[in-house]
């Protein structure tokens, strides 16, 4: 029969020491965090064979009495508590008393100390748990302690250490996460005799981030102000041509202390979606600060994560502050050393980097060299891949790309999308004359036109046919160009042969009204086509790139976005349900997420065993296969983990939309479609990236160009 036994004082700290000491790292942040508790203005800390053999950390601070240093290494016991109601307004980094009992426990400890008011130190050893007696000492006023031979008793757990290096690297990362956040504090960092770290007290944040990481890094970030009542919000966030592989460069300090929590992570995603290509990760610099009584510590025993009283409303002030700041900032990619190595990166990530635009293919553009089944779908006799090219070129960029050559969308009253009437030539979108039925095949909003390109005067509210594709007149490029009498007119320019040959004479960079006076870029954008991929137009300062498919695609993203998110869906039955054999788990989680499926068009119903039945389709989608898509979204679904929510699904199937609809890199537009798209730059938010976050266009700034000539 077991018997019931008080465990030993021994046992008890090597318990603790389990859980609070993990590695060298550890016993660096428990005995910093002291320190700055400590009130110290420098921190020096040294560090021997990444830590395992020696940790010495030495400070300026308080110091502790000789009387006292016998309880400072015992168990709970604290200076920063003193009743339970404290633990809801801890305002120090640490409180539990257990740090210093469980690193004396495993350890050769040693403590020096002096107040400033004592005329001597004091100086204390404990070897594995066992306190030597005290001696007098000459120290200056502070608290230096070294631990040596760390696990030396627990051979368990040494033996899980890592290598030199990699126990330096997170020791650093430990010291990095308090350095951090208290930039008044003068701290030092030494591995083996040699300094690392040589951070002076600093009053500009930035100052702090660029000794430790690097100064372009620090040159990239933006400033953030957020405040919602007494809770505050600031810091710095790095420009998307700045990020990471992982969510490690992400540094959240509340009340002064590192704090880990998904909610904010996820805040943090939320702002930068669209901005950053699938797999990266924004870099962030945040200090929240509230009232301790909102916040719990005591949930974790590294105090790495808590729990928040109202953890909604910082997740709204820290979304809103960032997306209000990147709202109102130009996020335009510029060209320079800090690009080229993000280009670098993103290559040897598998993405695709400013300057490797044309040489790699991102997963999410990978028919970008070709035309999609979509469009071969959509065009009639769609095997003549070379004419298909050029015409959905041009049915793509005039019928999503162009709300001055094009009625807007505009809602039904029974919530479908449908064109706003207009008096003005429309345009037809891709349409599919094989059909048998085209009322229930085509895309919502498409309106129809004859051959000659006018919409047809007796269609009813937008239930138009789909009808052989006609010859497209050139896309006007501003209300005023619709007119009879033109009111604008083209400069008139020398052009070069060549230029003139390539039929881009009339794409000059730029034009003046007939009074002679400069016209506005919103009003009237124009460039040339590069590699019929990119365009090149110019601003106040400097030269554009731009990637043509990337802008096109956010434009499409940009419009639709709105409309479908803000009301019903368009949705059809289909006369055929369509069946689809998924795996067990698969099948479990679409029959689980039917409400949300059905919320974005999509009817599944069971069919027995691993087999659903798609019955219901959204209308926008009538061109691709059911099967597919469900498919896609099963992926998702799965790399959830939980059924997500609904507005991510949307985003995902819009950001499909957007791409497959897109003209693509090598379709040849004339001047007046290129026109058309540079003049969608001004129009919307977001144009910097497109929904997958690539950059819509590089800037080469005049400064920039000036350098790469010589001239400065």
């Amino acid at each position: 029969m077991p018997i019931i036994r008080q465990l030993p004082p021994s046992v008890i700290n090597k318990i603790a020491a389990g859980e609070v000491i993990e590695r060298p790292s550890s016993v660096v942040k428990e005995l910093v965090e002291n320190s700055v508790d400590a009130g110290a203005t420098r921190v020096d800390v040294a560090i021997e064979g990444g830590g395992s053999t020696l940790v010495r950390v030495a400070d300026n601070g308080c110091g502790i009495s000789a009387e006292q240093l016998v309880l400072a290494v015992a168990s709970h016991a604290t200076s920063k508590i003193s009743d339970a109601d404290d633990l809801f307004s801890v305002r120090s980094l640490g409180f539990r008393g257990e740090a210093l009992a469980s690193i004396a426990e495993i350890s050769h400890f040693q403590i020096r100390s002096r107040q400033s008011d004592d005329e001597a130190g004091a100086e204390m050893e404990v070897i594995g748990g066992e306190i030597r007696p005290l001696a007098p000492c000459g120290a200056p006023v502070g608290t230096t302690i070294e631990v040596r031979n760390l696990f030396f008793n627990t051979p368990v757990r040494r033996k899980f250490l890592r290598t030199t290096q990699t126990e330096m690297g997170h020791a650093i990362e430990a010291f990095t996460r308090i350095a951090l956040a208290f930039p008044d504090v003068h701290f030092t960092f030494a591995h083996n005799g040699r300094t690392l770290h040589d951070l002076p007290p600093i009053s500009d944040w930035r100052e702090r981030i660029a000794k430790l990481f690097d100064a372009d890094l620090a040159g990239a970030l933006i400033d953030i102000e957020g405040q919602d009542g007494d809770v505050t919000l600031r810091g710095l966030v790095a420009d998307p041509s700045h990020s990471r592989g992982s969510n490690r460069m992400q540094y959240v300090f509340l009340n002064g202390r590192h704090i880990r929590d998904r909610a904010l992570q996820h805040a943090l995603g939320e702002a930068y979606r669209g901005l950053l290509m699938t797999g990266r990760f924004p870099i962030a610099f945040l200090q929240l600060n509230m009232p301790p009584e909102m916040v719990d510590v005591n949930v974790h025993p590294t105090k790495l994560e808590v729990r928040f009283q109202d953890g909604s409303r910082l997740y709204s002030v820290l979304l809103g502050s960032l997306r209000r700041k990147f709202l109102s900032t130009d996020m335009t990619a510029r060209v320079g050393k800090a690009d080229a190595e993000q280009a670098a990166g993103n290559s040897a990530a598998g993405g695709l980097g400013p300057n490797a635009a044309g040489s790699r293919v991102d997963a999410a553009h990978a028919a970008d060299s070709e035309l999609s089944d979509w469009a071969r779908r959509q065009l009639p006799g769609g095997s003549n891949t070379a004419t298909a090219g050029s015409q959905q070129a041009r049915l793509a960029l005039q019928y999503a790309a162009n709300p001055r050559g094009i009625p807007p969308f505009k809602p039904f009253d029974d919530g479908r999308l449908t064109f706003a009437p207009s008096q003005t030539t429309a345009v037809a979108p891709p349409g599919d004359s094989t059909h048998a039925a085209p009322a229930t095949t085509r895309l919502p909003g498409e309106p129809t036109v004859d051959r000659g390109g006018e919409r047809s005067s007796t269609a009813p509210r937008g239930d138009y046919d789909l009808v052989d594709l006609p010859d497209l007149p050139p896309v006007p490029t501003s209300h005023a160009a619709r007119a009879s009498t033109p009111t604008t007119t083209p400069a008139t320019t020398a052009v070069h042969p060549e230029v003139a040959a390539s039929g881009l004479a009339s794409a000059e960079f730029s034009t003046t009204t007939a009074t002679g006076s400069a016209t506005s870029p919103a009003a009237c954008q124009t460039g040339i086509q590069l590699h019929n991929r990119y365009l090149i137009t110019e601003n106040s300062q400097g030269i554009l790139v731009v990637d043509q498919h990337a802008l096109h695609e956010r434009v499409i993203y940009e419009q639709i976005r709105d409309k479908v998110l803000g009301g019903a869906i368009e949705k059809q039955r289909l006369l055929v349900p369509e069946p689809v054999t998924l795996l067990p788990a698969e099948a479990a989680a679409v029959l689980e997420a039917r409400e949300t499926l059905a919320q974005i068009g999509i009817d599944v119903e069971p069919f027995g065993g691993d087999t659903v039945l798609v019955t219901g389709y959204p209308a926008m989608l009538a061109n691709l296969n059911p099967a597919e898509l469900l498919r896609q979204i099963v992926d998702q679904l799965m790399s959830e983990g939980k059924t997500p929510d609904a507005r991510d699904v949307i985003d995902e199937l819009l950001h499909m939309i957007s791409c497959k609809a897109a003209i693509k890199a090598g379709d040849r537009l004339s001047p007046e479609e290129v026109s058309a798209l540079l003049e969608q730059r001004h129009l919307f938010h977001d144009t910097h990236h497109c929904p997958h976050g690539r950059p819509t266009a590089l800037l080469f700034t005049k400064e920039e160009l000036d350098k790469r000539f010589k001239r400065i």
